[in-house]
């Protein structure tokens, strides 16, 4: 399981005064004024840095860190994501779950004997879809509603779903 969980990517710097622009990822953008401790991607690792605010600009989070600036002080981590430590995420609800803890789940349909590995999680509009890579060789594009995910095991690894008709062409 991963420890630190991504919930933003920087896209470029705002202003003058070492602020970033934030394409949040995340379900909870309110987060942001509530954020504090931060880990930013570098080249070998990740460096921990302090959010001093936070405030919100079309689909964006403007950011502004402690000790930085200026532009040139903050333009190094442009392009680069924005992460938290699960213990500082904000809590999933009843029947949500952090994608970097559904990636790599085994998934199962035992009645008509589908399995394989959830490999991504895409967003649309209407509800997340999860990608599973199947052992035939398939890719199952599985929409993630109740009638298809009947269970979920994080502790375990697995998830039992329903692949209704249509979802899994036979050719």
């Amino acid at each position: 399981m991963e420890e630190l969980l991504q919930i933003g990517v920087i896209t470029k710097t705002h202003g003058v005064h070492g602020e970033v622009r934030v394409f949040p990822m995340t379900d909870d953008v309110k987060r942001f004024k509530k954020l504090k401790r931060t880990f930013v991607e570098r080249k070998d690792g990740y460096d921990e840095i302090v959010c001093a605010s936070a405030k919100f600009f079309k689909q964006f989070v403007i950011l502004k860190f402690e000790g930085f600036d200026s532009i040139e002080s903050i333009a190094k981590y442009c392009g680069k994501g924005i992460f938290v430590t699960r213990s500082d995420a904000v809590k999933p609800g009843k029947d949500e779950y952090f994608i970097a803890d559904l990636i790599g789940l085994e998934a199962a349909d035992e009645t008509l004997g589908i399995k394989g590995k959830i490999t991504n999680v895409i967003a649309t509009g209407a509800n997340d879809v999860y990608e599973i890579a199947l052992d035939d060789g398939r890719t199952l594009l599985l929409p993630a509603i109740k009638e298809c995910v009947l269970d979920v095991s994080i502790e375990d690894g697995t998830m039992k779903m329903h692949v209704l008709d249509g979802l899994l062409d036979d050719k």
